[in-house]
């Protein structure tokens, strides 16, 4: 990709980055003071009940860090629907949640149609979001 013709939002942290010469790519994963690999770098971990969920503000920051797809639907989960071109390929992309979801000791709910699959991300012990729903999120995209 030629990045060169290629506009984004950057923050001002971002753009000074830029300015100091960090390499562009790693600017461009840089939202809310936290890179996208921050989350693919992090392991789930378990919670306890009566946890706090996140509250707006943070849910939205985490937000920022994920590709494009993800919703907040009531302040309670995030939400993603991937499209494929029939269902043996909706299927395996599932098999692979499911073994990554496995790996993390984290699991969303997971609905299979022909050429889809919709994914519900919360931590059910708190009845809402955790990091940890961001961090599944991010690595369930860099594996489509």
């Amino acid at each position: 990709m030629d990045y060169s013709k290629t506009t984004y939002n950057l923050s001002i942290e971002a753009f000074y980055l830029l300015l100091l010469g960090i390499d562009r790519i790693k600017v461009i994963s840089y939202v809310g003071g936290v890179y996208m690999n921050d989350l693919l770098s992090k392991k789930c971990i378990p919670c306890n009940i009566g946890a706090a969920p996140l509250n707006q503000e943070e849910i939205y920051d985490y937000l920022k860090n994920l590709k494009d797809g993800w919703q907040v639907m009531e302040r309670k989960y995030i939400e993603k629907t991937y499209k494929f071109k029939d269902f043996i390929e909706a299927l395996n992309f599932t098999n692979k949640v499911g073994e990554l979801a496995e790996k993390e000791g984290h699991h969303p709910d997971i609905y299979l149609s022909w050429g889809k699959v919709v994914l519900k991300l919360w931590t059910h012990k708190i009845k809402g979001l955790h990091e940890n729903d961001f961090i599944l999120a991010a690595k369930i995209d860099n594996i489509v």
